[in-house]
């Protein structure tokens, strides 16, 4: 699924829960006494040995009064009259911290329940009578050993969310006294309304007179704020009468760990989430940048050392543990558990066993202050949302790369998303996919898989898109295969369902599991590495792990967005995508004459034509992504990552060949009339316009992706580097050409398809020749290339050549076409044509 949080925006806390029958006072000890015995980062405040500067403060008794309600915790909370006031103590002074705030109630059109919207490192520091609360950034680094440490902080001054007087200072506890009120009442944008939505509905100001906090609780590692904000806005998304936004926002702020967990280096072969910093401290001649992964901190017990350098499996120090949102409905929450436990297979390959887990949420008799806004906890939370989708966020340590904690994200409409997808790619061949509404434990395992593949996101793998190349077409028909195998290497891959069976393969299985290149890529990222004690020294161990898979495609990476890479594409399956996408074809063509029985339900006589409308427009969807997958070979480039040490390219050109066979099958399959698309029952029922639209639209799209300028050039290019071993410009254009004008020769009568196509053929060949090609931003270089240069292109040069070609073939056609409509066609492409050279010409 997709993980938008711009792919993926990252996320953060520190976590655990003691479950049990215990009150909040006992769970709130046992908590601190684990988290001192990990780290000892949180020493006991100072007592009488403290100095704490004094400064014209009150005492503290004047300040906290008897009046205050005070909670223990990370700092002591006090809340007076509606005021809220922290002893921080020196301790923490400096310290590092995470505060990730969070929507917890929100009006309609405005997020939902449960969403992030920012996540910011923070340090208390002090500055005469003040406390200042800044917001640390490493992007730039040097080790603050190096002299370069001190030029590194005077080029990044670190800005001020706030200042705070000091009231009073608690010398016996080594505390100081601050007033934050404020900090949660006052418009203070990133614990606020993000900044887009605040455009969105030209929000004017924050009315302080009708926001408030509702709560402040302190834990031993972390604050959690709850806070209502009401802004004056001209479109709000609801209740729009009133010109006001009011949301409830979450903010936890989260000690980070005193020592950092060891970085675990970067590797472009394996794919992983990380953080990349400019590491000015390294022994470089320039700006160097640092990536390390993001990871759970997973860490062999010190009495286990012997058993896991023996090969034993070991249970870590601290267990990855997901809470399941309890406004979930009771009939999924087993698959989304076994969704998060599928994963402890591939831990096991990193050496753990029991390495993660799913529970429960603790009830409010269990634990009174358990809330899924705190950040200590990792929450699948549950979306009453239209939204078909889910996502998996992770928060990390940006030190060290080190996860904190995730909130995986579940829509509850995503369940119509799985339906679509498991009826268009598997309904030809199973029944349990015919019908508008599938059975509880059909949807139950499709909702399984796409938790599997949220949590493979919060344990740090991106999307693998190479994945599904790796398997030959034929071995996804085999039931031996596929049980053994699953349908791709890896879940984190878009392949989705098995599209490529056949009513006669079976047994075969439909659908990818936790597969070999997840179990690996874990492995890469997780196994401890005991004689290691710097990043640096991990890395031949880590190189060596990667050369011992090289050259097998299971086992390969291939990252998301490289649109002209064949094999690195979106919802494919198997090697080769003109064989794939005709076994998935001949399922949508046994689809379409069942799809009115497929999508009845006898039992609702007063049911809609909806689910036939829809599911149609899924058939449609589904072949043009085949289209798409085919179209990607021509003009291709395979991206393989190699290390230099390797001394073998990265990039290599689709063959000629393979390029050849893409064309034609688009010849064959599309730009001939696809009329089995058309299917007259079902237009009846579901539109009163628009099914010829609907075609022309898969026809054209494909046909200006084939002739856009990146892929012309990237055949350029080929052609310039390997000669007559390349599918040259003029090849290309001429196969098309032949393709789509195929009754030119014998006047044959053109069908409204083809009339259509054919128009936006020249009308193509005309852009081509007049327009120049589109700017790419810097950012999108890497996924559409650069930018090509028009005038001074072979491109213009072939499109010209192609017109022309055509004006005298259709002016040979037109005498001995005898139908009407096609010779006024004819007629006009003439017409067009000459026009487009004309203006050419002046």
């Amino acid at each position: 699924m997709k993980n938008n949080f711009n792919n993926y925006l990252r996320f953060a806390t520190v976590f655990f829960l003691v479950l049990g029958l215990m009150t909040a006072d006992a769970m709130g000890q046992r908590m601190r006494r684990n988290w001192l015995e990990r780290e000892q980062s949180i020493e006991e405040a100072p007592k009488k040995d403290s100095v704490i500067a004094k400064g014209p403060f009150k005492p503290y008794g004047q300040v906290i009064t008897k009046d205050a309600k005070s909670r223990d915790g990370l700092f002591k909370v006090h809340e007076i009259k509606g005021k809220y006031f922290y002893e921080v103590p020196d301790s923490l002074l400096g310290r590092e911290m995470l505060m990730v705030t969070t929507i917890a109630k929100t009006a309609d059109g405005i997020g939902y329940g449960g969403e992030r919207t920012n996540t910011q490192m923070l340090r208390w520091d002090r500055e005469g009578d003040n406390i200042l609360l800044r917001v640390v950034s490493y992007s730039n680094t040097a080790a603050d050993s190096l002299p370069i440490f001190q030029a590194v902080r005077s080029s990044n001054l670190e800005p001020i969310l706030n200042k705070f007087d000091i009231k009073a200072a608690n010398e016996s506890e080594g505390t100081l006294v601050i007033e934050v009120t404020d900090l949660f009442t006052k418009d203070i944008q990133p614990l606020g309304l993000p900044r887009f939505r605040r455009t969105q509905y030209k929000v004017s100001r924050l009315d302080n007179e009708r926001s408030y906090i509702a709560s402040i609780k302190s834990f031993p590692i972390n604050i959690e704020a709850r806070y209502v904000m009401t802004y004056a806005a001209s479109e709000p998304p609801s209740n729009s009468a009133t010109g006001l936004i009011t949301v409830e926002m979450n903010s936890s702020m989260v000690l980070l760990p005193k020592e950092p967990m060891m970085q675990r280096l970067a590797d472009r072969r394996v794919g992983w989430f990380n953080t990349t910093v400019t590491d000015y401290g390294l022994d470089e001649q320039k700006a160097t940048k640092r990536t390390y992964l993001d990871r759970w901190r997973l860490e062999v017990k010190e009495e286990d050392i012997e058993k896991f350098k023996r090969g034993e499996l070991v249970e870590p120090k601290k267990q990855i543990v997901y809470y399941i949102d309890p406004a979930t409905p009771e009939k999924w929450v087993p698959y989304l558990k076994q969704g998060v436990e599928d994963w402890n297979k591939a831990f096991e390959a990193a050496g753990f066993k029991n390495a993660i887990t799913a529970k429960d949420a603790p009830s409010p008799e269990e634990d009174p202050d358990w809330s899924p806004e705190d950040a200590r906890y990792s929450v699948i939370r549950y979306f009453a949302s239209d939204i078909q989708n889910a996502y998996g966020p992770h928060v990390s340590d940006p030190r060290s790369g080190e996860i904190l904690e995730s909130d995986i994200g579940w829509y509850h409409n995503v369940m119509n998303l799985l339906r679509n997808w498991f009826f268009i790619q598997t309904a030809a061949i199973n029944p349990d996919a015919r019908g508008p509404k599938f059975r509880d434990e059909v949807m139950g395992r499709l909702v399984r898989f796409v938790s599997a593949h949220e949590v493979g996101h919060t344990l740090g793998l991106p999307h693998n898109f190479a994945s599904s190349f790796a398997y030959p077409v034929d071995s996804l028909r085999s039931a031996t295969f596929t049980h053994q195998y699953g349908t791709a290497p890896s879940i984190m891959d878009y392949a989705r369902f098995n599209y490529i069976a056949q009513p006669e393969d079976e047994g075969v299985s439909l659908m990818p599991d936790v597969g070999p290149y997840d179990v690996y890529s874990i492995a890469w990222g997780y196994r401890p590495i005991l004689e290691a004690k710097t990043p640096e020294e991990e890395q031949p161990v880590l190189d060596q792990w990667i050369l011992e898979k090289q050259g097998d495609p299971i086992y390969r990476y291939g990252r998301q967005g490289n649109a002209y890479d064949p094999s690195t594409q979106s919802e494919d399956l198997g090697d080769n995508a003109m064989k794939a996408s005709a076994y998935g074809i001949k399922n949508l063509q046994r689809i379409v004459p069942n799809l009115m029985e497929w999508s009845a339900e006898p039992d609702k006589p007063f049911k809609t034509y909806d689910d036939l409308d829809e599911l149609y427009g899924q058939v449609v969807t589904q072949f043009n992504r085949y289209m798409g997958h085919v179209r990607t070979n021509v003009g291709g480039v395979y991206e393989i990552f190699k290390s230099a040490g390797q001394g073998e390219p990265v990039y290599t050109h689709v063959d000629k060949a393979t390029q050849k066979d893409a064309v034609k099958f688009l010849n064959e399959n599309l730009f001939q009339s696809p009329t089995w698309l058309v299917d007259a029952e079902i237009v009846s029922r579901t539109q009163d316009f628009g099914y010829l639209e609907s075609i022309r639209n898969v026809q054209v799209g494909t046909l200006n992706g084939l002739l856009e300028w990146g892929r012309l050039g990237r055949v350029i290019e080929n052609e310039a580097l390997n000669g007559s071993a390349a599918y040259g410009l003029l090849e290309l254009m001429g196969d098309i050409r032949r393709g789509i004008w195929s009754e030119l020769p014998n006047g044959r009568p053109i069908d409204v398809h083809r009339r259509a196509l054919q128009r936006a053929h020249v009308e193509r060949l005309g852009y081509l020749l007049r327009e120049n090609a589109p700017a790419i931003p810097p950012a999108l270089r890497a996924r559409l290339g650069v930018s090509i240069n028009a005038s001074q292109s072979d491109i213009r040069a072939a499109a010209r050549g192609e017109l022309r070609t055509l004006q005298q073939q259709v002016a040979a056609a037109v005498t001995r076409t005898t139908q009407p409509i096609s010779k006024l066609h004819l007629e006009d492409v003439q017409a067009r044509i000459r026009e487009i050279l004309d203006a050419d010409k002046k």
